[in-house]
């Protein structure tokens, strides 16, 4: 997609020819995030239509034109606005899916979701009588998320588990009831009607499809299934932060008509929101995230705290234990990749693994210093160092790159406070250098 939208941003005029080069680009990588054929088919063909259909905007270039045209039919295709739940209370909420997909984890994360945004008191009710251990998991998790639970752990008869489910909950006072059903595969016609059964003895105001982003081709046909058996009320992508290529997204949306309303975006409870199809188009098109990291942030962030590290840092008065708690501020908005990836022009960078222990292996340098140290890093001689790097569990090289970028970022914080604009680009370049040009290389802190 980058690089069909960097052939386009370069064109002075839109012709037949340009444009079906960058949309051969496209269909190629639809199809390989395992798009729907035909999907991608209706897609290329709209754009082409508006593209060449389309007057030119005085006050833009034909070819940023062109890209934003992209960027609208990708968020029509993936459901414009966000998908609200029924606003009925108490709110009954049937999970279904197949085997793996994440329905046990997302049921418990809904729960969260919902007492966060929409105050609700949550009640889980195990209806997945199959797979081993999956009550224990529902039971575990709904402590984990202060939810209530119930499960018949004898009984066969899921209808009439879910029955008397609705029926704890509501004597409990609780206002959203999540039935996590059984892993089913969608060609599974015992347990296919098994939920239908389900739905027909407990009215549900919502039936949510949990899928996996990388689910592929055969996206679309379990969709259809579902839909079919169930008439589902939405769908709920999990492990978008992965490799995932989230072709799924896309052609179940299309093919179904079903909206997507919720997304799974990392593995611990709090890594759940709602689906926004204009901020997915502009992660897509790797035009960054903004608004997500800001309210990713604000939920995160301690306002108070962060207003006295930046008045230090004017100040040109911040110590190692000012940026340790910077540190631990940002690990708290989630995995390091996630949050790049919600910066603009950041889309190509790859941020795992590597850079999250990096990130742990600071914090540990940092913790392994008394905290005169932490306030006084000019003090750390040789021997101070050495005392770290084997409290630390690292290398006397890592407590030095770290010392010595440290000192670079504060000299830079005085020049700053100086006004001396030309210095500072100076440094720049010198820690740029110490990088060897990786914005997360080995002159980093992380």
């Amino acid at each position: 997609m980058s690089q069909a939208l960097r052939r386009l941003r370069g064109v002075d005029k839109i012709s037949e020819s340009n444009i079906a080069e960058a949309l051969a680009e496209v269909r190629t990588a639809l199809l390989s995030a395992d798009v729907h054929f035909r999907v991608a088919r209706e897609f290329c063909e709209r754009v082409r239509e508006a593209c060449l259909g389309q007057a030119v905007l005085a006050s833009v270039t034909p070819g940023q034109q062109a890209v934003k045209i992209i960027h609208d039919e990708l968020v029509k295709l993936l459901g414009a606005g966000t998908q609200e739940l029924s606003p009925v209370r108490p709110l009954c909420v049937m999970m279904v899916g197949l085997h793996g997909s994440g329905k046990t984890t997302s049921s418990a994360k809904l729960a969260k979701f919902l007492t966060k945004r929409g105050n609700y008191k949550p009640c889980l009710v195990a209806c997945d009588i199959y797979r081993p251990a999956a009550i224990d998991q529902l039971e575990t998790l709904a402590g984990t998320v202060g939810a209530k639970f119930y499960c018949e752990r004898d009984c066969k008869d899921v209808p009439a588990i879910a029955e008397r489910g609705l029926k704890f909950a509501l004597e409990n006072f609780c206002d959203l009831v999540i039935f996590d059903t059984a892993g089913r595969l969608q060609i599974d016609e015992a347990l296919i009607d098994e939920i239908k059964r389900l739905r027909e003895r407990v009215a549900m105001q919502e039936v949510l499809l949990v899928a996996d982003a990388a689910l592929g081709q055969e996206a679309v046909n379990v969709a259809k299934r579902f839909h079919e058996a169930v008439n589902l009320t939405g769908l709920v992508m999990t492990k978008l932060d992965g490799d995932a290529r989230g072709g799924a997204a896309l052609s179940m949306k299309t093919i179904t008509g079903v909206p997507v309303k919720f997304m799974g975006t990392g593995e611990k409870v709090e890594d759940f929101d709602f689906f926004h199809a204009d901020r997915m188009a502009q992660r897509i098109l790797g035009m960054g995230d903004v608004v997500s990291l800001v309210e990713k942030a604000q939920e995160n962030i301690d306002a108070a705290e962060a207003a006295r590290l930046a008045a230090k840092m004017k100040k040109a008065d911040f110590d190692l234990e000012d940026f340790l708690a910077q540190l631990r501020q940002m690990k708290k908005m989630g995995p390091l990749g996630g949050i790049v990836k919600m910066l603009p022009g950041m889309s190509g960078v790859e941020v795992g693994e590597k850079e999250e222990k990096k990130m742990v292996r600071t914090e540990a340098i940092i913790l392994s210093m008394t905290r005169e140290e932490r306030a006084k890093p000019e003090i750390l001689n040789g021997s101070r160092r050495a005392r770290i790097a084997a409290g630390s569990g690292t290398k006397v090289a890592d407590v030095n790159a770290l010392i010595k970028q440290f000192s670079q970022m504060r000299q830079m914080m005085k020049m700053l406070k100086g006004g001396k604009a030309k210095n500072i680009m100076r440094s720049l370049g010198a820690m740029r250098g110490n990088a060897g040009g990786n914005p997360f290389g080995r002159g980093r802190f992380f």
